[in-house]
């Protein structure tokens, strides 16, 4: 049988970008090194192809590295060296250089954009289904072994999430009873892949048959068109934060592997809806808990702000329109030194994380844009020794996060999320085929999403600290530690107190 894998000629792309190197190899080593193609080596590029790996893009880049290795030492072969001003040592470099400025050029021109439907490193995370399909799920890979996991551990945050749980959320019915279809065995997980369902019942296609051709205004509609010349009408595809149970169903196995393991917690809660605000200084983040967030449908911990948040929803439903708000979430009890330097800071990975949620517009960390009207000596947040003879910090407008590593103090973060884009409200837009119209959606939306968004937040914290965790225990916890600066991420267990 043909394989149905596309075939692209690598070796002509390979050539010019050898060519253009070398001249630029030439500019910078005038004398030194001079690389020549031989018509062996041209017929050797020219019958090299690539298959196209969509389904596994790390086959394409060990083939690609292995192919610009043996580019190196088939260079060494065809090398023309000058006489005149022979350095072996010089050589080598530019030679080194050569191949990783041509891996670089030749990555970029055969590099697969990858769906974008899988997170983490260590932890990794990929979820499918789309809003009107058969179902929606998730399945994770890298879960450690014999941690105790049950449907129910999964079902309490996804409850939290459903649709139809009040009347400011979307009418939908759903039960989003979850299965766990592998990864698990007699209660406790096996380190294999976590395979997790949960089934669509309650779709009505019909609703979508304006939206077929007209694109909803600020929606991912026109977008979803302009890249892949076609999308799932019904209920926005992947673009609906149906997509969001695989998340949350993995971010409840996270949080259960945090808070076992390292006492970790992570609590979001609505600090705002509309024009309703509600005070920093009313929330004590040492002391909330759950149950003050879950007291009302809005999800807000200070009562009173919570009626007036829901009264503007209210409000905008009647008419058929929509408000955005803020999430806040803090995280306790955190490890110490988790997060990189640089490129990978925690907070950056927590900002990716959150910002992919459906709808998300802001991010702000710590003291955020409020800092920018601090100076140094009133912003900067200054140690002490506690009673246990740790390190802390008297204040924490650094936001628990510290040159992207994390202090042990409380993480906050805030989150901003648009109105919903789906109104029963009449806007101007334009169809597939570019004719100017209006739209009146019709179908069954949030008037305000955050109250749902809370779990979300929580899950994506949850899915980052969990594989950074697993990153940090991997690269300076896993031989004996500096206890003079360093602590263990989790007490050291006789053989008798190991999970089994």
């Amino acid at each position: 049988m043909a394989s149905s894998l596309s075939t692209k000629p690598f070796g002509t792309d390979a050539l010019s970008a050898f060519a253009s190197l070398n001249s630029d190899l030439r500019s910078l080593s005038p004398g030194y090194l001079r690389l020549s193609l031989r018509p062996r080596l041209t017929k050797r590029l020219r019958q090299f192809s690539l298959p196209s790996f969509y389904a596994a893009p790390p086959n394409f880049i060990y083939i690609s590295y292995f192919a610009c290795f043996s580019f190196l030492f088939i260079s060494f072969a065809e090398l023309n060296f000058s006489p005149k001003c022979f350095n072996p040592l010089a050589d080598f470099v530019f030679v080194a250089v050569l191949v990783s400025r041509c891996s670089l050029k030749i990555l970029r021109n055969y590099e697969i954009q990858a769906a974008g439907s899988t997170y983490g490193n260590h932890f990794r995370v990929t979820t499918y289904g789309e809003s009107h399909g058969g179902g929606v799920g998730c399945v994770i890979d890298g879960c450690p072994p014999r941690i105790p996991l049950s449907e129910d551990d999964m079902q309490v945050d996804l409850d939290r999430r459903r649709p139809g749980q009040s009347r400011i959320t979307t009418p939908r019915k759903e039960t989003d009873t979850c299965k766990i279809f592998s990864g698990v065995s007699e209660g406790l997980t096996t380190g294999t892949p976590i395979h997790v369902f949960v089934p669509n019942t309650d779709q009505r296609g019909h609703d979508y048959s304006e939206m077929s051709q007209a694109y909803r205004p600020s929606h991912a509609d026109a977008t979803y068109d302009m890249k892949y010349g076609v999308r799932s009408v019904q209920g926005g595809g992947r673009s609906s934060a149906r997509e969001t149970i695989g998340r949350v169903a993995s971010g409840a196995v996270a949080k259960k592997i945090l808070k076992d393991f390292s006492g970790t917690e992570i609590l979001a809660y609505v600090s705002q809806v509309h024009k309703i605000v509600l005070p920093e200084d009313l929330v004590d983040h040492e002391t909330l808990m759950l149950s003050q967030i879950e007291s009302n449908i809005v999800r807000c911990p200070d009562p009173e702000y919570a009626e007036k948040m829901i009264s503007a929803i209210d409000a905008v439903r009647v008419r058929g329109d929509s408000v955005g708000g803020v999430v806040t979430c803090i995280v306790r009890n955190c490890p110490r030194g988790l997060g990189s330097p640089v490129f990978d800071k925690l907070e950056a990975e927590l900002a990716k994380a959150v910002m992919s949620l459906p709808a998300t517009k802001g991010f702000q960390f710590g003291s955020g844009f409020a800092g920018t009207f601090l100076t140094g000596s009133e912003h900067n947040d200054e140690f002490y020794i506690d009673e246990h003879g740790k390190t802390r910090t008297r204040t924490n407008r650094s936001g628990g996060i510290q040159g992207g590593i994390s202090n042990g103090e409380i993480i906050n973060m805030r989150i901003a999320f648009k109105p919903t884009s789906t109104i029963g409200k009449k806007q101007h837009t334009v169809t597939r085929d570019k004719k100017e119209t209006e739209l009146i959606a019709r179908g069954r939306h949030d008037p305000c999403v955050v109250p749902r968004a809370v779990p979300m937040v929580e899950a994506m914290v949850a899915l980052v600290l969990v594989d950074q965790l697993m990153a940090q225990y991997a690269q300076c916890n896993l031989f004996p530690v500096n206890l003079d600066l360093q602590e263990p991420l989790v007490p050291i267990l006789e053989p008798e107190e190991v999970p089994f």
